[in-house]
Parts: C-alpha cells; sequence; structure tokens
C-alpha cells in the first residue's frame, strides 16, 4: 500500500516491521517443511522409494536353476538338465488393441495355441496390470527362431532347465520324475530334491516411462548337487528286460525285480513292470508310476519259510540232518488243517526246505513258540520300513504277538497272516548270504557339490541277524532247493545257485477268502553261494496259466543271474555242465550212473582245453573247445540273436548279423577253426 506524508510531496513503500517479520517467518517455515519432507524422504522412506522405483522401472523373474546329475556306480549319467526357452509376454508393452491382436496370431500360428484364448488372456492380463504371462514353458529350438523372425510386441523368451533321462523308462520308478517348475515329484528326484535343485538366479527387465524394456541383466542361478546312485546302468537293463518279458510272457499283472550286492546293502537294479517314461510322465496313469519294490504288500508264501528254519537253527532246536515227520502232508494247528502241496513222510530238515513242506515248517514254527518267532521276524527286517531313499515304502503288514490268533503261528511259519515288500525279502536273504549280518539297503552311493567335492557317503546300518555258522547252514540248504527241491529252474551255468520258490494265494476282495485264481509267484536266491555277490529276488503278481514260483519266477532269477554275473566280473564257480547233468550228480549213487567213457572225455577235455558254454533254446549246453591256437567254431543255428551275442563275446568274436529271428546259416562253419577277434557272419531268419 502507498501512502502520503503531510510534509512530503510524493508516495513511499509500507515498511511495517511487523509484515516483513510475516513474510520472513513463511519464508522460513515454508523452507523447513521442504526441509523436513526432504529429510524424510531421503533417509526414513529411502528404501521404500527406491524399491517403488524399482518396481516401476524393472522387475525380475526367478531363473530355475540347472538340476544335479543323477549318475550310476561306474558314472554313466541317468538324469540330467538341459536348456530349452520359454516364452512369455509383458502385457504392458501391448499399447493397442492391435498389437494385443498381432502378437496373439504370431503365437497361435507358431506354437499351435488357440487363438482366440490366448487373445483374452492378453486383453485380461494388460487390463490387470499384469507384467508377466507365460505362454509355452520350453519350446523347440525351431520355434523359438521362428517368433525371432516375427519380431512380436511384449513378446520374449529365456533359457529353462528341463529334465532329461537319456535312457527312457530304464530305472524311472528309482529316478523318478520332475514337474514343469522344477520340483522333483517322485524316486530319487523327490527325496532329495533340495539338494539337486540348486540355487535359483534372476533375470532383472529395465523398461522405460512407457513400459518397453529396453535393458536386461541377469544373476546367475548355481547349478544343484550331483547324486552317485549305486544302480549299475547294465544290470539294470538286463533286469528290466527280463522281467519285461516274463509278464508280457506269462500274462502277469504286473512284475518286480530287485538286484542286491548282498555285503554291501547296494541296490544294482530295480525293476518294475509295467513301466513309464519319466521324460513324459502324464502319459502315465498313477499304478503304472508306483514303484511296486517297496510299496506292494503281497503274502511272501514259502520264501517266508526261511524265518522259521533260521530260528529253529540259531536256537538249537534242530540241525539240517535231523529228520522231521512231514505226517503226510496234513496237520491241524487250532482246529485249523494245513495241507502240503505233495504227502511227505519222513525228511530231513535240509529236505523238508528243499521241498517245500508246510507242515515242515509249521513244526518248527511251534518248537521256536510265537515270542521268538515274532522276534527273528524283526530281526530280518520285517514289519519295518528299511529306510530306502524312496518315498512311499511301506513297513509291510505284522500284527503284534497278542494279536495273534491261536492258529496263526502255522500261518506265519508258511508266509500267511504277514504282509511283505519284494525289498524287504530281498533285504532278509542278504542277510543269510553275508553271514546273518543285514546291512540296510541303499540307492545312494555319495552326494557331490561342484564347490566342495563328496559332501555326503553311504554308511548303511549293519546288524548281526543269525549266527555266521547258522547262515552257513542255511546257504546249503537253499542250494538243495536248487538242485533238488522246487527251484531246479533256477540253477545257472557256471555258478551254484541257492534260493527259496515261494507261491502264494491273493485275498479276494469280495470274499475276503484266498482265491483260487489269483496268486503271486516269487523267487529269492543269491549267487554264487559259497561268496555270495548278488541277492535277486523276482515277484510275479497275478501270472496266467502256470503260478508257481519254479515255474515262472525262478527261470527270471536265472536269466538275470546269467547275465550280470559275468559282467559284474564274478568268476564261475562250478564246472560248466547242462542242467540235467547237475542234479543227477549231486548224489553219489547217481554220479555212478554216469557213463565212464563220457567222463573220461570230459576230464580229458577239462585238463587240456579251457571251455565256454552256452545254452541252446531248448536248454542242451554246448561247448566251444578253445585250443592253444584257435577255437572250433560252435553250432549256433536255431539260436536268438540274444543267445548267440553273449556266446561270441565269451569266445571273443566279432558279430556281424543280418535279418530276424533264429540263426538260419552261418559263416565260418560249425567246427571250423576261428582266431579269437574274428567276424562271424550269421543269417536270422523265421521258420516257414
Amino acid at each position: 500500500m502507498l501512502s502520503r506524508r503531510p510534509d512530503q510531496g510524493k508516495f513511499r513503500p509500507d515498511a511495517s516491521p511487523r509484515r516483513v517479520i510475516f513474510i520472513a517467518a513463511l519464508l522460513v517455515f515454508w523452507m523447513l517443511a521442504i526441509g523436513v519432507r526432504l529429510v524424510y524422504l531421503q533417509i526414513s522412506s529411502h528404501e521404500d522409494l527406491v524399491n517403488r522405483g524399482r518396481r516401476q522401472q524393472q522387475y525380475a523373474v526367478e531363473l530355475l536353476p540347472q538340476r544335479g546329475k543323477l549318475l550310476d556306480r561306474q558314472g554313466r549319467e541317468l538324469a540330467r538338465s538341459i536348456d530349452l526357452e520359454s516364452v512369455f509376454v509383458a502385457p504392458e508393452e501391448l499399447e493397442e488393441l492391435a498389437d494385443v491382436k498381432c502378437t496373439a496370431q504370431g503365437l497361435a500360428t507358431t506354437l499351435n495355441l488357440d487363438q482366440d484364448l490366448l487373445t483374452s488372456q492378453l486383453l485380461e492380463a494388460r487390463e490387470g496390470g499384469n507384467r508377466f504371462v507365460w505362454i509355452k514353458r520350453r519350446v523347440s529350438t525351431e520355434q523359438v527362431e521362428q517368433l525371432k523372425t516375427l519380431n512380436l510386441p511384449g513378446v520374449h523368451w529365456r533359457k529353462e532347465p528341463k529334465r532329461y533321462y537319456p535312457n527312457g523308462s530304464m530305472a524311472a520308478h528309482v529316478l523318478g520324475f520332475v514337474g514343469l517348475d522344477g520340483i522333483g515329484l517322485g524316486g530319487v528326484e523327490q527325496i532329495f530334491d533340495e539338494k539337486i535343485t540348486g540355487e535359483p538366479g534372476r533375470l532383472f527387465l529395465e523398461r522405460d516411462s512407457r513400459g518397453r524394456v529396453y535393458e536386461s541383466f541377469e544373476l546367475p542361478s548355481q547349478p544343484g548337487d550331483t547324486v552317485v546312485l549305486t544302480l549299475d546302468q547294465s544290470v539294470q537293463y538286463r533286469a528290466e528286460r527280463a522281467l519285461e518279458e516274463a509278464v508280457r510272457r506269462s500274462g502277469a499283472k504286473s512284475g518286480t525285480a530287485i538286484v542286491l550286492e548282498a555285503r554291501t546293502g547296494e541296490i544294482l537294479a530295480l525293476a518294475n513292470a509295467p513301466v513309464f517314461d519319466p521324460n513324459n510322465p502324464g502319459s502315465a496313469s498313477p499304478g503304472e508310476r508306483s514303484n511296486w519294490a517297496l510299496q506292494n504288500i503281497y503274502e511272501p508264501g514259502s520264501t517266508f519259510k526261511i524265518v522259521a528254519f533260521a530260528a529253529a537253527l540259531e536256537k538249537g532246536l534242530v540241525k539240517p540232518e535231523d529228520r522231521i515227520d512231514c505226517q503226510m502232508g496234513s496237520i491241524t494247528v487250532a482246529g485249523r488243517v494245513i495241507r502240503d502241496h505233495s504227502r511227505f513222510g519222513s525228511l530231513t530238515i535240509s529236505e523238508a526246505l528243499a521241498k517245500s513242506s508246510n507242515v515242515g515248517a509249521i513244526k518248527l514254527g511251534l518248537r521256536v513258540g510265537n515270542e521268538t518267532m515274532y522276534d527273528f521276524i524283526t530281526r530280518f527286517g520285517f514289519g519295518a520300513r528299511t529306510g530306502i531313499e524312496l518315498p512311499g515304502e511301506t513297513p509291510g503288514l505284522l500284527r503284534p504277538v497278542k494279536r495273534w490268533q491261536a492258529s496263526s503261528i502255522g500261518s506265519i511259519a508258511i508266509g500267511q497272516e504277514i504282509g511283505v515288500t519284494p525289498l524287504q525279502m530281498a533285504s532278509a536273504f542278504a542277510a543269510v548270504a553275508n553271514d546273518g549280518v543285514r546291512v540296510a539297503p541303499h540307492l545312494v552311493r555319495e552326494i557331490r557339490s561342484d564347490t566342495d567335492g563328496v559332501i555326503y557317503r553311504a554308511k548303511p546300518e549293519r546288524r548281526q541277524v543269525i549266527g555266521p555258522e547258522t547262515a552257513i547252514e542255511l546257504r546249503s540248504m537253499l542250494e538243495g532247493v536248487t538242485l533238488r527241491g522246487t527251484a531246479k529252474s533256477a540253477q545257472l551255468d557256471g555258478y551254484s545257485a541257492a534260493g527259496k520258490t515261494g507261491t502264494a494265494q491273493k485275498i479276494d476282495p469280495k470274499t475276503k477268502a484266498y482265491s483260487r485264481t489269483k496268486h503271486v509267484a516269487s523267487f529269492v536266491g543269491f549267487a554264487p553261494v559259497e561268496n555270495p555277490a548278488v541277492v535277486i529276488v523276482v515277484v510275479i503278481d497275478e501270472p496266467g496259466g502256470a503260478y508257481h514260483g519254479g515255474q515262472v519266477a525262478a527261470p527270471i532269477f536265472r536269466e538275470i543271474g546269467e547275465q550280470i554275473l559275468p559282467d559284474l566280473g564274478i568268476a564261475p564257480d562250478i564246472e560248466l555242465r547242462s542242467a540235467p547233468e547237475l542234479i543227477a550228480q549231486t548224489t553219489p549213487a547217481a554220479m555212478r550212473q554216469v557213463s565212464e567213457e563220457r567222463a573220461q572225455v570230459q576230464k580229458e577235455r577239462n585238463a587240456t582245453l579251457p571251455r565256454v558254454a552256452h545254452r541252446r533254446n531248448g536248454g542242451e549246453v554246448v561247448y566251444a573247445v578253445a585250443t592253444d591256437r584257435a577255437i572250433v567254431m560252435p553250432d549256433l543255428r536255431g539260436q536268438s540273436v540274444r543267445d548267440v551275442a553273449r556266446a561270441c563275446a565269451q569266445l571273443g568274436l566279432q558279430l556281424e548279423a543280418y535279418g530276424e529271428g533264429l540263426v538260419m546259416r552261418q559263416n565260418p562253419a560249425p567246427g571250423a577253426e576261428v582266431e579269437p577277434g574274428q567276424t562271424v557272419y550269421l543269417n536270422f531268419g523265421r521258420a516257414k
């Protein structure tokens, strides 16, 4: 405001001090407020503002790490991860509706997707403010290259590891499989998921004010640990092929085969049929993905008789040569009549086991008693999980003694009223093979880290189940099962073998009684007898036609054993001869019946020439004689590819085959002298 003083003739500004102070105070307060706000923003809210800015300018996508490898005992890859491109869209980059339609059309055409559905998904994501939408995970390299040439708005891709199993279905129930998000969903992949997975990385995308990505950088992931399994790829392959063929041939519902190293508890093979492909687990049913080796509970039948015999021997109640009255095949226990498959009279304890006498086993069980019988059952590991490094293992079924009925001891002694798994049976027989020491079966040898080397090494539990003397006696008795008893078809060429057959009726779910048509056939054995290297269990569920363990399961034991023992470097421990000869020469009286002339020829041949034997389809063993300069060519006609391949490998000959079926012609001819390393030409065909 301007005013004029009386003594002056002009106007001058009002210099009121109050007004100056007010304006100055207002300026100071304004500056303090700004300063306080700046301090608050720069100090108290710094982290929050930085994070908000980062969220507006950049966002991060988690990168799955490379899963660690799964290796067999020889270091061969059973599972590994490979990098594939995965496609995603940043919806904020789709500025116009035309961009959405263009992108949807290009993606749908290239990746074989539904264009309308994709368009609606992208529109919904853009309107909802989503910054990241997966389009398709792990696509082929060709499809990614096509997308790059289209240069579609908002489309990006990044590498993601995909689990790959180079052997397809081999050992699928052991290895398990991995889901889309890289999480182990079965087998070793699930149990050791945390160690195998590794540490994830991050992909950071920088965007401008319009939401367009202009830069990206990546924090790499850390690969997972490598797991070395006890499996042997070759043994696993042979076990699977033999089991698969047997299940197909017998029309069985399913089957299991396990090969266990007797001294160490290491599992060399664990096979189930049917199988599934872990590269495509979604195509298999839950039943096909189930691991029946440790989830299938069945009544073991006669294979369980080793518990009653072992308990009686260990307690000094009987000796192998003692005799027992099998009462012409019938015994009554608490009002229940139990019969033998044949009318046996007086047998030695060894003969009772060899002939699988129910009456003999029940009488031993009655001598042992309920409490002691239960003690030995648990000693052998039944009724408890083995602790195998796989998910879903069941402890089986074993009732406490107080819940046994008066007749239970008779049933349990012959493998009824109890449920076991194939893995438990393998472990129990391994204790007998290992001088009475039960070593916990396991599948993992060690775990290795890229930075720290070996971070885990298996130390399985060891426990004395029976004394060494009892184990040796029982091994000899079990050898009698293969020589003179129910498992003659389990005899091996060149190797002594011991074991026990089992044929169990299944419970009919409708009648709750034993079925007359559904059975479980099994065989558990080991070889060689004096120094057992492997234990092999074979369980066939509901075979059609023949259903006895000696008919169905024992031949599979033989096929697996004859193939894997040479591969494992186990030297033969008996003279190679045909099965009829081997059986005939087990008693002195029968040995005298062998032709003196044939014995003399055999003696001279053994003294001067090493021999290699292979088996014809009909069962006869044919010998190829190796001289000091050459090999006499055997007659391979009429044999399968597998048989001749094994024969040529044993003789050190190269094989060149043509056609399919059985050998029709061979060159060199039978009887001709061939040099080690020479090529044998075989023509295969089928008889018309």
